[in-house]
């Protein structure tokens, strides 16, 4: 399997392969109904959250190189605005997992807006073939997907449910990396959270490997322009320890003491994967209250 390198994180024993059926649901046609069948264990009980008091949105919006990307959004019903929270899926793209995260955000009262950035090539949610999968993710580069942040953040400030004031984003595994990156990138964010996403290359990486990563997020704790906080495995196989240790001592270089890391003894890659064999229901929790009490305290506060 080809090292994942733009993505950053998974390794091959992360995933276990299953038949298990999927989940149906109407999406307009332009997302995958179900979980990622790459990741899904078959003894997996996800965690399911209802669209009581939610709007539902599945359309696109236009990215700067002319893509209509699509994204799911979903919100609580009503006037609002209420604060905007980018959510930033891992390498399986915005399959139900993603789509549940957006709505338990909008449960605590937010709008949260789920990008597709890997479908200019193809949507890597419905396949089984984890070569196929990273082959799509190391597709999108980095300024690809900084324009299609700017597009998400440029569509939610035109709707008058959403206050563009007020913006958080988080993100797992691949997207985990690219909250380090939008937080240093834009100045319209004002907290972000990281799950799991890779700090620094691996030791053994090809400098030609190491370019495509660029920037890495332990080369960008100067210019983080709003907290972050991560949210990491201490059994993570694929970031080791030694680069979270680099990271943090990026951040205390760089003064940033409102942005931290967590690390949960003996959690692996994919904690908070509730669709997985990863998932560790305490990490997982414990993660996602401070989730909340982050946005709390920077996107209500």
């Amino acid at each position: 399997m080809p090292d994942l390198i733009r993505p950053e994180g998974p390794q091959a024993d992360d995933f276990r392969f299953s038949r298990r059926a999927l989940a149906a649901g109407g999406l307009g046609g332009l997302f995958f109904a179900g979980y990622a069948p790459a990741a899904l264990a078959a003894q997996a009980a996800p965690i399911t959250t209802d669209d009581d008091d939610l709007t539902l949105e599945t359309t696109t919006i236009p990215a700067p190189d002319g893509f209509d990307l699509p994204i799911y959004a979903a919100r609580p019903t009503g006037a609002g605005p209420f604060p905007v929270v980018i959510v930033v899926s891992e390498i399986f793209g915005v399959h139900e997992y993603i789509r549940d995260i957006c709505r338990r955000l909008a449960k605590a009262g937010y709008a949260a807006i789920a990008p597709a950035f890997f479908n200019r090539v193809e949507d890597p949610a419905p396949l089984a073939d984890m070569a196929r999968v990273q082959a799509i993710v190391a597709e999108a580069g980095y300024e690809q997907v900084m324009g299609d942040v700017a597009a998400t953040l440029d569509w939610a400030s035109q709707q008058l449910w959403a206050n563009a004031e007020r913006v958080g984003i988080t993100g797992w595994c691949w997207g985990g990396k690219v909250v380090w990156q939008a937080a240093a990138r834009f100045a319209a964010i004002d907290a972000g959270v990281a799950w799991y996403g890779r700090l620094a290359p691996p030791e053994s990486a090809r400098p030609d490997r190491i370019a495509l990563g660029e920037p890495w997020p332990v080369e960008l704790a100067d210019d983080l322009k709003a907290p972050v906080l991560g949210l990491y495995g201490e059994a993570d196989r694929g970031i080791p320890l030694a680069s979270v240790e680099a990271m943090r001592s990026a951040l205390q270089r760089a003064g940033q003491t409102e942005s931290g890391i967590v690390v949960y003894p003996g959690a692996p890659h994919g904690f908070h994967a509730d669709y997985r064999d990863s998932y560790t229901p305490d990490a997982a929790q414990d993660g996602w209250a401070k989730l909340l009490a982050l946005f709390e305290r920077r996107l209500k506060g």
